[in-house]
């Protein structure tokens, strides 16, 4: 999501919260070696099904408020005799994307951090009621009691089966009359609890933003990336995905300088 002016208040936020320690970048030819071998440990290991949460981004992909849409334009078509090829239009954050960590880019996340345990926490039932419901403390602790203890370094998704509204993008985005969007998040403390007490590596969320799009002080974004986590939103297929016992594989963007972008997204079971 991360329009301009969240990024900022979410950069001023950041800059008077206390920020759990951050782990000591390796070396680049250490850190990819390590990655290699990580990766490849857990693909050895997976027997199991891949599930794509990606929603490939699209001139009809819910954008958020004020964001320009996704264009896509021939520019060398294939009948021509040449190799067919599109120029692309869209802001960094549309479709399935990541957040990059304040003061960091897309590019300096530890590539170790993109293969996590997958953990989805499951709020459909209360959003089904209630469009500004979040993900609380309570949510977690009562995760906890039944599937055990949020294992450090994984990534925690919220699924609020929101994906559901796709087939109506104005009902996605779900603007009131004064143009303030109603849709489900983390709640501020609940974010700052996985960072400081399970030490995630990121969160992630089936809607536009982190937050509940009604909170317009930005607290879920400002607590995991001013901590140097990384969010990832509009995930999909989150119901589809156990609470616990999957990997998730997130193809991140590489463009220097970036803060975020379109990524794949995959889960393997």
């Amino acid at each position: 999501m991360c329009a301009p002016r969240i990024v900022q208040l979410a950069h001023d936020g950041a800059d008077h919260a206390p920020r759990p320690p951050r782990r000591t970048l390796r070396g680049a030819a250490g850190l990819a070696a390590l990655a290699v071998a990580t990766t490849a440990h857990r693909a050895a290991a997976h027997s199991g099904s891949v599930i794509d949460l990606t929603h490939a981004p699209g001139p009809d992909t819910p954008v958020w408020p004020g964001n320009p849409p996704f264009a896509m334009v021939p520019v060398a078509p294939q009948a021509l005799g040449g190799f067919a090829q599109n120029a692309i239009a869209l802001w960094e954050h549309t479709g399935t994307h990541l957040d990059a960590p304040l003061g960091g880019s897309a590019e300096s996340l530890s590539v170790t951090d993109l293969v996590a345990p997958l953990i989805v926490i499951d709020i459909s039932a209360k959003a089904a009621f209630d469009v500004d419901a979040t993900v609380t403390i309570d949510d977690i602790d009562a995760f906890e009691r039944i599937y055990g203890r949020i294992p450090e370094r994984a990534f925690v998704a919220m699924y609020s089966g929101w994906e559901r509204r796709l087939a109506v993008p104005a009902a996605f985005v779900n603007l009131d009359d004064h143009g303030t969007p109603h849709t489900p998040g983390f709640a501020a403390d609940a974010t700052e609890y996985l960072v400081a007490q399970r030490d995630i590596v990121g969160a992630g969320v089936d809607t536009l933003s982190l937050d509940r799009g009604a909170d317009l002080d930005y607290g879920a974004h400002t607590a995991l990336l001013g901590a140097g986590r990384y969010g990832v939103e509009m995930l999909a297929a989150l119901g589809t995905v156990a609470p616990t016992g999957a990997t998730v594989v997130i193809g991140a963007p590489e463009r220097g300088g970036g803060t975020g972008g379109p990524c794949r997204v995959l889960a393997l079971t």
